[in-house]
């Protein structure tokens, strides 16, 4: 498969994703939330790289379609509470949901989107055989428990009183991020057939691609655009999360440093404030070398999961083109 073929896998996404049965359905106040939250996905990647898992092992992604829209709509799901619990005004530059619809009719909508996921993979059985339902469930349940597990421990780091440390915070990321990236790959690899040592390697590309993945994305909060990001610039550092630039720069900061840090003020004020300490800090730095560490982990893991490099080929361009993102 080459990088042409890819946009074809996208299209086949949007496409399945477009005869979903949201626009007709009624009550429409429980529907319209999710269409809106579907129709502008940024750049699909869990779905793509579920077929691109299957393809790997089958040669047949177009029989993964089910699984991968699963996951992508499961994934909404969670941004569309996440947004909620994070008082978030933007989604990929658009007005969140509970803007829009409020915040009861978000949160029915997006129970509604958890259990349409679930329909998805059932209904999916056809395509890729009853023989396969079981381990795609496996896989999928257990995901979709660690992403609760992680958005948990992320709303106690917000509270906790004590400094969390690096490791708790890899930790809370690979549950929150990085296992919904590697379970679609896994779900991929058992579409097309891949073994139990083959599914691990590919799941554990996953895990380390999606912390390098996320680091990048603190690192965008704080450095980004925001006409490229599609969220307001700084919304961590006034929200006062722990991300990992927080965490390396309360590692090394002086009393003063850690007061400018932890000061309140509005966005406009705080975001420069902080910004300047992160950078006598020499954080950013720290974190585009943590992205490399974590990057090169994904990069090995991928090589064991096949024992044809040129099978892999599609998967590893992939993974370059997200780590070259500005959004």
């Amino acid at each position: 498969m080459t990088m042409k073929e890819k946009e074809i896998l996208l299209r086949l996404v949007e496409a399945e994703i477009g005869r979903l049965p949201l626009d007709d359905t009624e009550p429409r106040g429980l529907y319209a939330p999710i269409r809106y939250i579907l129709e502008d996905g940024g750049k699909r990647i869990r779905p793509l790289l579920c077929l691109m898992g299957a393809d790997v092992y089958g040669g047949e992604p177009e029989k993964a379609l089910p699984a991968a829209v699963a996951v992508e709509v499961f994934h909404n799901f969670t941004l569309l509470h996440d947004d909620i619990m994070d008082k978030a005004e933007l989604r990929r530059g658009r007005p969140a949901v509970h803007l829009k619809w409020g915040e009861s009719g978000a949160i029915l909508s997006g129970d509604a989107m958890l259990i349409l996921a679930y329909r998805i993979l059932q209904n999916g059985t056809p395509v890729y055989g009853a023989g396969k339902l079981p381990g795609l469930l496996e896989v999928f349940n257990r995901a979709a428990m660690e992403v609760c597990q992680g958005q948990q421990y992320d709303m106690d780091f917000e509270t906790c009183d004590r400094p969390v440390t690096r490791d708790e915070y890899i930790g809370m990321i690979r549950l929150k991020t990085s296992v919904l990236l590697a379970a679609a790959l896994e779900m991929g690899a058992v579409v097309g057939g891949a073994s139990d040592a083959e599914r691990r390697s590919l799941y554990d590309f996953g895990v380390n691609l999606g912390l390098a993945f996320q680091i990048q994305d603190d690192l965008l909060d704080t450095y980004g655009d925001a006409e490229t990001f599609g969220k307001k610039i700084g919304g961590d550092i006034a929200a006062g999360k722990k991300t990992f630039l927080h965490i390396a720069a309360m590692e090394k900061a002086s009393a003063p440093q850690r007061d400018a840090i932890l000061a309140p003020g509005d966005i406009g004020e705080k975001l420069p404030r902080v910004r300047a300490v992160y950078d006598a800090l020499g954080v950013r730095e720290a974190a585009e070398t943590a992205i490399a560490e974590y990057f090169g982990l994904a990069l090995e893991a991928l090589r064991r999961a096949h024992p044809q490099a040129g099978r892999l080929a599609v998967l590893e361009e992939y993974a370059y083109s997200l780590m070259k993102r500005n959004k």
